[in-house]
Parts: structure tokens; sequence; C-alpha cells
């Protein structure tokens, strides 16, 4: 055999290899079918895990699945970026899982995406936040209106008058983060005409993001009253910017999903309040949709968890419930 025969041949071989090696990595990537043989499988498309809620979230969605012998769920990260997100959605589609949970960065980025999943004869359900509108698809949420006002009414009472006030919103296109400040727009700032917003950012959740607005704003301003933030993780951000300044003493501060930092935070007093999205109540309605929609007891299910509010005096009991999950130890 000449000298190219021999080349060839080796080069065949390693491309052999190859093949052999990427097929042997399903299971990285997630859950093979041979694998979950007898069982429902599940993709989990979560926004991203670098956002402290959505972890929360896809870590409670793993845990409650425990508790369903018949399903298994793989989780994958959407990164914040919409086309992850959507070449995730596809894959899932390709990899012929039986059920893909959505949980959107851009609601209207992934609406084509979830009516694919439809379209392809796959349960699809849609979280945090719901992408209202599918026929066929269902969903799992709370009220992003609901969830701003009970904060926006106290609020009323607790910002003083010709306060300067932040905003800190969440990304453009996603139903949460444009509920909530439009909730915040009629439930407060319609009502406090006295109330100026000296800085008013799009921080996509992100702490980092809130913390670098937040040092701008306090070089610009004399005076900030109050910190509204669509979320908490970009709260405890603005609050990473005002430490050991005695000026920000008196701030409120303001938020939405009740994490456990937020809840530490309130319980020392540097957080003013923030309305429970619980994941441990969303991973569990999401998990009881996935069998009742498995099982063929509904065709289409919407609901939604409750928006309590969480303030110094209540604060006590979700610390609790935090050490008994071991959240907080």
């Amino acid at each position: 055999m000449n000298k190219k025969l021999l080349t060839l041949f080796a080069f065949m071989i390693m491309v052999l290899f190859a093949i052999s090696g990427c097929n042997s990595k399903t299971s990285e990537q997630g859950t093979s079918a041979a694998d979950a043989e007898g069982k429902i499988r599940v993709a989990y498309i979560a926004r991203a895990q670098a956002d402290s809620f959505a972890a929360w979230l896809a870590n409670s969605i793993k845990e409650e699945a425990a508790k369903y012998p018949n399903i298994v769920v793989d989780v994958f990260d959407g990164q914040a970026n919409d086309d992850v997100e959507n070449s995730l959605i596809e894959n899932a589609i390709i990899n012929k899982y039986d059920v893909i949970i959505i949980q959107p960065n851009n609601g209207e980025a992934q609406r084509p995406y979830a009516e694919k999943v439809v379209a392809a004869g796959i349960i699809c359900i849609t979280t945090n936040a719901r992408i209202a509108g599918i026929e066929g698809a269902s969903s799992v949420d709370a009220d992003p209106y609901k969830q701003a006002a009970v904060n926006a009414v106290a609020a009323l009472e607790q910002i003083p008058q010709g306060a300067n006030v932040v905003v800190l919103n969440g990304p453009p296109g996603n139903f949460h983060a444009d509920e909530r400040r439009r909730s915040w727009q009629v439930e407060f700032f319609d009502k406090r005409p006295d109330v100026k917003i000296v800085g008013e950012q799009i921080a996509n959740w992100n702490k980092d993001e809130a913390l670098s607005f937040m040092e701008t704003w306090i070089q610009a301003n004399d005076k900030i009253d109050a910190v509204i933030s669509m979320n908490d993780n970009m709260a405890a951000g603005a609050l990473e910017a005002t430490k050991g300044d005695a000026k920000f003493d008196n701030l409120l501060v303001y938020g939405v999903d009740g994490t456990a930092e937020a809840c530490l935070l309130i319980k020392e007093g540097k957080m003013t309040s923030t309305c429970m999205q619980s994941a441990y109540d969303l991973s569990a309605k999401i998990l009881d949709t996935v069998n009742k929609l498995v099982n063929k007891e509904a065709e289409q299910i919407d609901t939604d968890i409750d928006n309590p509010l969480v303030t110094k005096e209540n604060v006590d009991q979700y610390i609790e419930m935090y050490k008994k999950t071991g959240a907080i130890s």
C-alpha cells in the first residue's frame, strides 16, 4: 500500500472515531431517548442561569421532577440571548422531547419557536413569563402587574413628597418587565406627580449592570430617595453601589422575586419590600401541568401563582422557608 493510500486510510479511521465520539456525547447535551426509555423526556429552556431567579427556578424544576418517577428533565441555558434560546428550542424539537418548557428571554422573539413546538406535536409550556395567545400551548406564571402593584401601593405612603427616584427595568419585550413597569406607572407615578425620576435604565435583570447605573446616578444627583427595580437582582446591584455611604441609610428599595438574597436584605433593613415569586410554587405547578397534559387530563392549562408582598413584618417566614430548603444556612 503506497503512502497516499495509507494517509487516506488513516484519515477515514479518524473520521469514524470522530463521528463515534460525537454520538457518545448525547447525554452531555441532554438525556438520550435510550437513556430515558419508558420515561417522559422534558426539555427546560432556561432564560439565563446567570440570573438569580432563573437559576432558582431551573434548580427547583429539577428537584420537583425527582418526585415524578416517570419524568426526566434536561435543563438548557439560554444565556440571555435570543439566538441561543431559539436554537435550543429547535434542537429540542429535533431531539423529539415529549415536552418543551420555555422560559422566554424575549417573548415575541421566542413566539415563533414556541409555535414550532406545537406544530411538531410536542407539548409546549411557557413560564416566567408566559407567551400568551399560542393555540395549543399551556402556561404557568405569575401576574407581573400585580407583583409590581403590591410594592407600588405600599410606596404611595412610604416615598416622601418631592422625592427623587431611579428606575431599573428588565429587557424590553419581556412580558414581566413591561407589565411591572406599566404597573408602577399606573399605580404609583400617575398618582404621585410630585415624585421625580432622575434616572431610568434597562439593566436586563442583571446585578452588575444595575450597580454600574446606580454608580452613575449617585455621581449625578445630590439626593436619591428610592430605587424602583423590576426584580430583586437589579435592586441588590443598586444597593452594592451605596454600600458604606451613610447618605443612603434611609434609601427605599423595591424589587420582585423574593429571592433569598432579597429576604436577607429586607431583614437587615437595607431593602424595603419585594413580591414573592416563589420558584418552588412555580416548579410544583409546572410539573403538575406536565403530568396532567401527558396523561391527557387536559388539552391546555393556564395557571398562576400568588403574589404576596414581603416586608420586614413577615420576612422571617420566608427566611425560614429558605432555611428548610437549604438556600439559607
